[in-house]
């Protein structure tokens, strides 16, 4: 029974030191990943674009 009284006093303990995001930093992060998911995804399109025109070409 102490071990468990323990382990519920040292999960309460590490709680306290966890960092919830605020609603402002959820946000930002997500425009954040959607632009660079958007970026990147623009840049391999125009890559297989240039490849396959390259490739229809040499054929």
């Amino acid at each position: 029974m102490e071990k468990l009284i323990s382990y519920f006093k040292l999960s309460k303990a590490e709680l306290s030191k966890v960092f919830f995001p605020t609603k402002n930093n959820v946000r930002n992060a997500f425009i954040t990943v959607a632009v660079v998911v958007t970026v990147i995804s623009l840049f391999l399109a125009l890559v297989d674009l240039i490849m396959s025109f390259s490739l229809k070409s040499i054929l």
